[in-house]
């Protein structure tokens, strides 16, 4: 299956523009740094899940770039929370931001189950 079928690449895909838009509007200070790393980190998940399910060379090769998809789950995670607490996002923007992210981990632990099942 094309990874862009992926229900977890399309809903991280769709978080990742969600976050890139946002943090359009982060101080210009932080353009360079905070909404930099936040944006870089969104779209990570999802070029790790494109680069592997694209290469699909073995189930370990598959399960590396997802793994390395739930790091960036996670670092994402901690720039919003970077985010909020310095004010450049509000909690009702940020925690559906984070629940999100939360919950393609999940799914992404889910696929990792399956590939692993391969091994």
């Amino acid at each position: 299956m094309p990874f862009e079928k992926l229900e977890v690449f399309r809903k991280a895909y769709d978080l990742s523009l969600a976050v890139h838009r946002r943090s359009l509007g982060f101080p210009v200070l932080e353009q360079a740094e905070l909404a930099s790393q936040l944006r870089r980190s969104s779209k990570s998940i999802c070029a790790n899940i494109g680069e592997g399910m694209g290469k699909q060379a073995s189930s370990k090769d598959v399960i590396r770039f997802l793994r390395m998809a739930i790091g960036s789950c996670e670092e994402t995670c901690i720039w919003l929370k970077y985010a909020l607490d310095l004010g450049y996002l509000q909690p009702e923007e940020c925690q559906p931001l984070h629940d999100g992210y939360q919950e393609v981990g999940r799914m992404l632990s889910g696929l990792i189950k399956y590939w692993s099942a391969k091994l």
